[in-house]
């Protein structure tokens, strides 16, 4: 069984994620990432990502950062210019981690209470 300190921690390391995918700006520049196949060393740069969305540089540069500061994405610089691409694996690692911990928690509180709804037979 998980002990909460565990868990606690688990749930800490995932909170940058979830304030991260909370938001419908920061997940569409998520969709044009995919969308552009920006995994590993391509990448988009900040000009690029804008025209696709109907934000400002500066805006999309605020919501990379917060990505990039959660792991989602990460950065490439050549010569003057960054390229952004998508890095998801570790953080989805984090993600399944914690919702394996969650599972295994509920089942075994499941397994440990009784449903009042059943009667056992004599």
């Amino acid at each position: 069984m998980i002990d909460s300190r565990e868990l606690r921690s688990l749930f800490h390391s995932c909170m940058p994620l979830f304030l991260s995918l909370g938001d419908e700006v920061r997940l569409t520049i998520i969709e044009v990432l995919v969308n552009s196949g920006t995994f590993g060393q391509g990448g988009m740069n900040v000009k690029e990502i804008t025209e696709k969305t109907s934000l400002s540089r500066p805006a999309i540069s605020h919501h990379l950062k917060i990505l990039k500061d959660a792991g989602l994405v990460g950065v490439r610089r050549s010569g003057t210019c960054n390229y952004y691409y998508l890095t998801i694996q570790e953080p989805t690692s984090r993600l399944m981690k914690l919702g394996q911990q969650l599972t295994a928690l509920l089942a075994a509180s499941d397994g440990e209470s009784q449903n009042p709804l059943v009667q056992e037979s004599p």
